[in-house]
């Protein structure tokens, strides 16, 4: 088991981590009867993702010897309705200053965070608007 998620009321809920005991807790968005006051599942959908692409960025890095500390993901989701639903997501990396990579090294850690666990476990229909920026 991964973790266990419970109904709080007022439309949120309180989810744990059985590994290390962590939680956060979600909320309902103010476009669909939530206070909008934490993150909502669909946020994290999103927000997963760049933590995924970020993350796998830095396992490979880790095995070239390049730090990425201080690596950014700016997440936005767009929401579609008719079904309602993740319509697209916006994942925009900035790498810190000074990392002097060469291009070859940039496109493997593209292709690193572009195929990562949570990029391939989206439905299809999901646009994914992802760039990258190299200071």
């Amino acid at each position: 088991m991964t973790s266990i998620v419970t109904y709080d009321a007022n439309l949120r809920t309180t989810c744990v981590h059985l590994q290390s005991g962590s939680d956060i807790q979600t909320d309902a968005p103010t476009d669909n009867k939530g206070k909008g006051e934490r993150f909502s599942p669909t946020d994290l959908i999103a927000t997963g993702l760049g933590a995924c692409m970020i993350t796998t960025m830095g396992i490979k890095a880790e095995s070239m010897f390049i730090e990425l500390d201080g690596a950014k993901v700016e997440v936005t989701k767009i929401m579609v309705s008719d079904p309602r639903r993740i319509g697209k997501i916006i994942a925009h990396v900035t790498m810190p200053a000074g990392l002097n990579l060469d291009d070859k090294t940039k496109e493997i850690l593209e292709r690193v965070a572009r195929t990562c666990p949570v990029e391939r476990s989206l439905h299809p229909d999901v646009e994914l608007d992802i760039a990258f920026n190299w200071l």
